[in-house]
């Protein structure tokens, strides 16, 4: 598909999103995104992915319609520099979710049973453990993605030890202060009641962040 082909449509596809950053990443292309790597751009995929997020979070349906457009464009982006390198492609990244979901959802794909959200849940995290050959709970645990918020993480992991029967204690990190091992460990407390209440701590204190900056202004 030419650049020609590709100037003032009325409607795009997926297929021409691909064709664009391809043209883009050409030798004669736009001279930033070629210079760019999975590096350089990794903040832009955060970025965009909390602009997501906002435009849930105040239910404009205009501003998510343009806002998951960009993180398309991070994916299409990123399979296009692995294609580059010879990794993987972007029909790669939709065959590998596609297979995912069909494996994970045996009660829709398969002759499995699960007539509630808590039954799917508890297979497809049964299938994930499968897939990936997590046995131990060390191994569980280090399944959990490092680069999540703290406070995210660590109710995770506190679920996934709950879900996987074992509760360890909090352990105070090495080379902290007095002060910080002390914020540490009530930290660890407050996510350990959190997943004891099902409540989702990173998204309560979100809520009580907003109240607290609306009521700044309410003072002045």
């Amino acid at each position: 598909m030419n650049k020609k082909e590709l100037t003032n449509k009325e409607a795009y596809t997926f297929e021409d999103l691909v064709a664009i950053m391809k043209l883009l990443r050409a030798p004669d292309g736009c001279p930033w995104d070629r210079e760019q790597d999975h590096k350089s751009i990794r903040k832009n995929f955060i970025e965009e992915t909390y602009e997501v997020c906002e435009a849930i979070d105040t239910d404009d349906s205009e501003l998510l319609c343009e806002e998951l457009g960009d993180v398309l464009l991070q994916v299409v982006f990123h399979a296009e520099m692995s294609s580059e390198a010879g990794e993987f492609d972007v029909g790669d990244v939709i065959t590998g979710v596609c297979k995912k979901l069909v494996h994970r959802h045996p009660h829709i794909f398969a002759e499995v049973s699960a007539d509630t959200s808590e039954e799917v849940l508890k297979n497809w995290e049964a299938i994930k453990k499968e897939e990936k050959g997590r046995n131990s709970i060390s191994e569980v645990l280090a399944g959990v993605c490092t680069s999540l918020p703290a406070l995210m993480k660590m109710q995770k992991l506190i679920k996934k030890s709950r879900q996987n029967g074992y509760m360890g204690e909090f352990a105070a990190p090495s080379g902290l202060s007095e002060n910080e091992v002390k914020v540490a460990r009530e930290l660890f407390r407050v996510c350990k009641m959190a997943d004891e209440l099902s409540v989702d701590a990173e998204e309560v204190l979100d809520k009580a962040a907003g109240e607290y900056t609306k009521n700044a202004g309410k003072s002045e």
